[in-house]
């Protein structure tokens, strides 16, 4: 792995070559015009470091807490893997390797609730820190039993994903007729999603007060207000990776404003567009405690399945280790927006603009 993959531009050729038409337009395509994709990146390449220099940097720390009080455990670095739905149409073993990769390596894993092969299947597979996010497929019991469910198997963390109301339209998945193998139940039970509202997480968090919550798509101030007088425990700033909203701005422009409505009442977490080292290590500089990774777990699976995994999270664990050390910083406690500037960006945006060095027989 280590000499097959020096660099992640090299995972990324190595998933479009070993992917289908189908999975990979889903992997790597938004809804309608894809502009929320682009804003996702272009976002991230709007801001610029401010390093220090002349510091002692022998010693540095990547590690993080992961829902520290309540869970506080160890992260080998501020990321975890985002959930994806049908994650088997990348890989054999779908979230289940996954599962392995992220153990192998030392991040959590958020499973979706449409990914096989399912919450206790996943959970067997790997002694990982897990958390499980739910789609609303069933009524107020059905949930009830999603959650047991999740507690039983040892999951630390439950998640409500809260920007998908109504199916969007990927025109990518569109235009290829790929149907995704989960999109038939889902269109059973897309009115409870529809339905899902702030007296779901009031009833959640009435019964359940011990188990974190999460709301996964939170893209404004308003409800990052509205989600810490719930008693939320983390805002999750998110814009489904540009496959809901379209034109909607990048999660890292709304990451701000967010962190100044929540006041340290709740975990903020982030995710959309993250693709390198850098792109982690400015998050945690504006503010966000945990970067969740969708896209490039995903082709670190299709290029290598769990050992393409673990190469590309080293990889990226020795980008953020390289951009600590020339920041000036010896640990990610001591990144903050004074490491940071507004900055005009160099290329035009999109999902793969993070890596202007893919050949032609690449993506």
């Amino acid at each position: 792995m280590n000499e097959e993959f020096l660099t992640l531009q090299e995972i990324v050729a190595a998933a479009r070559r070993q992917l289908a038409p189908g999975p990979w337009a889903y992997l790597v395509g938004g809804t309608e015009t894809e502009t929320t994709v682009k804003r996702n990146r272009q976002a991230l390449d709007a801001l610029a470091f401010r390093p220090r220099v002349l510091r002692d940097m022998r010693q540095l720390d990547a590690t993080a807490p992961f829902l520290s009080p309540r869970v506080g455990r160890r992260m080998r670095l501020p990321v975890m893997l985002a959930p994806i739905g049908g994650l088997e149409s990348m890989v054999e073993g779908g979230a289940a390797t996954a599962a392995r990769g992220a153990a192998r390596f030392g991040v959590p894993q958020m499973l979706s609730s449409v990914c096989q092969p399912g919450l206790e299947a996943t959970a067997a597979a790997a002694d990982t820190t897990r958390v499980f996010q739910l789609y609303v497929r069933g009524d107020e019991a059905w949930v009830e039993e999603q959650i047991r469910r999740a507690r039983d198997h040892g999951y630390v963390a439950f998640c409500f994903t809260v920007d998908s109301a109504h199916y969007s339209r990927r025109e990518r998945d569109l235009l290829g007729r790929f149907v995704k193998p989960w999109r038939a139940d889902a269109a059973q039970g897309a009115a409870f999603q529809a339905s899902l509202s702030w007296d779901h997480v009031k009833r959640f968090k009435d019964q359940h007060p011990d188990m974190p919550l999460i709301l996964k798509g939170i893209a404004t101030a308003e409800d990052a207000m509205l989600a810490v007088e719930h008693g939320v425990q983390v805002v999750y700033v998110s814009n489904h990776g540009g496959r809901q909203l379209d034109h909607c701005l990048g999660s890292t422009t709304v990451l701000p404003e967010v962190i100044a409505a929540v006041k340290g009442k709740a975990e903020v977490w982030v995710d959309g567009g993250f693709m390198r080292g850098s792109d982690v290590v400015k998050a945690i500089a504006l503010g966000a405690k945990t970067v969740g990774l969708g896209r490039l777990p995903c082709l670190g699976l299709a290029a290598a399945g769990e050992d393409g995994l673990v190469r590309a999270l080293e990889l990226l664990e020795e980008e953020i280790r390289v951009c600590l050390a020339l920041l000036g910083v010896n640990s990610l406690a001591e990144l903050g927006p004074q490491h940071l500037a507004a900055a005009m960006p160099v290329g035009e945006p999109g999902v793969f603009s993070a890596f202007p060095l893919l050949t032609p027989s690449g993506p």
